[in-house]
């Protein structure tokens, strides 16, 4: 069931999401060659703790971070880990805020360093799909506008499109109905109506789409080693179009 939110639910939810994104900002300061993600997961612990708000995906079905951290082939939910981060290395930080039990969800991909040409070139087309999914989240269209949108750019520029992990619905729970794939067809699916708040987060991958797991049972690899990038808003359906509540 979709759960639509009033003015004033997406107001908190956008609060939220202010922090989030001040807290973005924050982490892209401290992303260099030399640091870890751990201490880029304390950190935002930290930030959240005197911000008021808590990272709602510790303890979400025994995850025991703040923040995922995804580096260079790993796609998503990747541990925070000691070994530190090296010149030209991707990383993907991905968190979720609960302020007074509403949430906000953003994940965004950053160089340590200088990267390559075509590690960047991945960063930038990732973070263009993603914008070019949102612009078709208005009223009217479907779930498959803004999935085919992002497919169409992704493949025009040589990557894939990561299957296994969809956008979703998002309010006072952290995955609520409707999923949002980042492939498909046209005037597919859900049909988009004000009130609906959704996550877009597209993962394309230099290689093919398809998905490794670790043992972990959490980090999910690309399966033939290539680089991986994502980056995620939270954004809410108006009448005047979509409302992005994690801008930075």
């Amino acid at each position: 069931m979709i759960i639509l939110k009033t003015m004033e639910e997406i107001e908190q939810m956008h609060e939220a999401g202010k922090i989030l994104a001040a807290c973005h900002r924050e982490i892209a300061k401290r992303i260099k060659p030399g640091v870890t993600t751990w201490e880029i997961d304390q950190f935002v612990e930290e930030f959240l703790r005197d911000h008021h708000v808590t990272p709602e995906q510790k303890g979400y079905m025994g995850y025991p971070y703040a923040t995922c951290a995804s580096t260079n082939d790993v796609i998503c939910h990747g541990f925070p880990n000691k070994e530190p981060l090296r010149e030209g290395d991707i990383v993907t930080i991905d968190m979720v805020v609960n302020r007074n039990g509403w949430l906000a969800d953003s994940a965004w991909s950053y160089p340590v360093g200088k990267i390559s040409a075509e590690a960047s070139r991945l960063l930038q087309v990732t973070k263009q799909a993603l914008m070019l999914g949102i612009e078709q989240a208005k009223p009217g269209n479907r779930i498959g506008d803004i999935s085919h949108a992002i497919q169409v750019f992704a493949e025009s520029h040589g990557y894939s499109v990561v299957r296994d992990f969809t956008g979703h619905g998002i309010g006072q729970s952290m995955h609520e109905d409707p999923h949002v794939p980042h492939y498909g067809k046209p005037n597919k699916g859900a049909r988009l109506k004000e009130g609906m708040v959704l996550t877009i987060e597209p993962m394309l991958n230099i290689g093919d789409y398809h998905v490794s797991h670790d043992d972990d049972g959490w980090t999910a690899r690309t399966a033939d080693g290539s680089l991986s990038a994502q980056y995620e808003h939270t954004l809410a359906i108006t009448k005047d179009g979509p409302l992005i509540l994690t801008a930075q």
